[in-house]
């Protein structure tokens, strides 16, 4: 009984391990030959419960996860910092030491009324792609993330992909994703 019980937990564990984001530091991201693929990088703070509830609900949904790992190079960043940042050429230095003081990399990225989470995808480049902001579903993070990883954000505009979607991309998502 101890044996079968055993194997069950080893299976659950490793079946939500499979459900995990592989997340980088910035530090890595900005040393890193990604080729293709977009960097997603997450600003959270400590503070932040809707910060928290993306990392429990959203980034550990399995389909989320597959595709933050396969076609972006994900990275997390404490949005309040204290790190020096070296970013497509630029150094941003750390906060200041006060209480909620924006790091100045997530300043010059989601500007001066950011709120949290947010999110931004840079091209490998490093360049800026687009800033997303506020909590998302995992259903509602699978759409947007697979429009910028499938390319089809150069096709469509996102109001159109978000009514296609289920219909037209879904399927061919899924697929890719096996």
């Amino acid at each position: 009984m101890k044996k079968a019980l055993l194997l069950l937990v080893a299976t659950l564990l490793l079946a939500s391990a499979g459900a995990q984001v592989n997340w980088h530091t910035i530090g890595d991201a900005s040393k890193a030959q990604i080729g293709t693929r977009l960097y997603f990088v997450d600003f959270y703070t400590t503070w932040c419960g809707w910060c928290k509830r993306m990392d429990r609900d959203t980034f550990s949904d399995p389909t989320v996860s597959k595709i933050l790992n396969k076609y972006f190079y994900p990275v997390k960043f404490n949005a309040e910092g204290n790190d020096k940042v070296v970013w497509n050429g630029r150094v941003y230095p750390p906060a200041a030491a006060n209480r909620h003081n924006m790091h100045p990399f997530t300043a010059a990225t989601l500007g001066k009324q950011a709120g949290f989470p947010s999110f931004a995808i840079f091209r490998p480049d490093g360049t800026l792609v687009q800033v997303i902001p506020g909590y998302y579903k995992p259903n509602e993070f699978v759409v947007m993330l697979w429009y910028f990883a499938s390319g089809d954000s150069d096709k469509y505009s996102y109001d159109h992909y978000q009514k296609i979607f289920d219909k037209d991309i879904r399927p061919a998502m899924e697929k890719e994703l096996k």
